[in-house]
């Protein structure tokens, strides 16, 4: 055993506490900077040993489980734990990420989708099925995560790996239309919330080229409800969901409602 794995073994031994926090990660936030705000709002938590089980990207929010101590040796469990999210869908834009903190891949006419082709298509994801990971994700491919091979613009060197998911549950709860000026402001403000290097300034000025501020353009969105194993990505729903569709789609906003017990009602704030 290493020196730093022998270090985590005591400290976990250490530890006062042993359990799983039901934490609500906020829009912009990455995991582990949820677990650092823990640690200066909750300062009984300081000093512990902390994981999370299952991340969200920075473009989602809701309910993160925090293991805390000795609690940390089942993370394999939490990580098995089913999934429900509610999923808001942008059609007529695409991106290499899947959601609104990419580069823009194509825009199309969106015209064709309506509730009943929504609802059509939304057949096709229920029950078991290979889902390819996003590009922009942590799954590791030659000891390199996949994120990391996008930005270096190594992609193109292998196939993009696939899971296995099951989606237990997929409904369209609503349609909506959002103003092209109105998206403009919600996308600063969204994108303007994360911390770290995210190419934002780039993704900004790529959005600034493609919607106006006085734009009259008005774009077709969906409001999804997913209930789905572990391991499932929102974002690629909402990829896949444009391309059975015909027109680009992306992810506009993801809210993760509840982990196998916890709920983002009774979830941290």
């Amino acid at each position: 055993m290493s020196e730093d794995k022998a270090k985590l073994q005591q400290d976990i031994q250490k530890s006062l506490h042993s359990k799983a926090l039901n934490l609500y990660k906020k829009l912009g936030e990455t995991p582990r900077e949820r677990l650092e705000r823990l640690r200066i709002e909750k300062p009984q938590y300081a000093g512990e040993v902390l994981s999370y089980a299952g991340r969200l990207d920075p473009m989602a929010e809701g309910v993160l489980i925090a293991l805390v101590g000795a609690e940390n040796h089942k993370r394999d469990q939490y990580l098995e734990l089913s999934k429900e999210y509610v999923l808001d869908v942008l059609f007529g834009f695409s991106t290499d990420s899947y959601d609104v903190l990419g580069k823009i891949l194509g825009d199309g006419d969106p015209s064709v989708v309506t509730p009943r082709s929504i609802k059509r298509a939304l057949n096709e994801f229920r029950g078991q099925f290979s889902q390819e990971y996003p590009p922009y994700s942590s799954k590791t491919v030659e000891g390199k995560s996949l994120w990391s091979w996008a930005r270096a613009g190594g992609l193109e060197a292998f196939v993009l790996p696939r899971k296995t998911v099951t989606i237990y549950e997929i409904e369209l709860v609503s349609c909506y239309k959002t103003k092209e000026a109105q998206l403009l402001v919600y996308l600063d403000e969204m994108i303007n919330k994360v911390q770290g290097d995210f190419r934002q300034e780039e993704i900004l000025r790529l959005w600034g080229r493609v919607l106006r501020k006085d734009g009259k353009r008005e774009f077709p969105c969906a409001s999804i409800k997913i209930t789905c194993s572990s391991g499932t990505y929102a974002r690629g729903i909402a990829n896949k969901l444009g391309a059975l569709l015909n027109t680009p789609a992306l992810a506009l906003h993801i809210l993760r409602t509840k982990v196998g017990d916890f709920t983002v009602e009774q979830s941290w704030k």
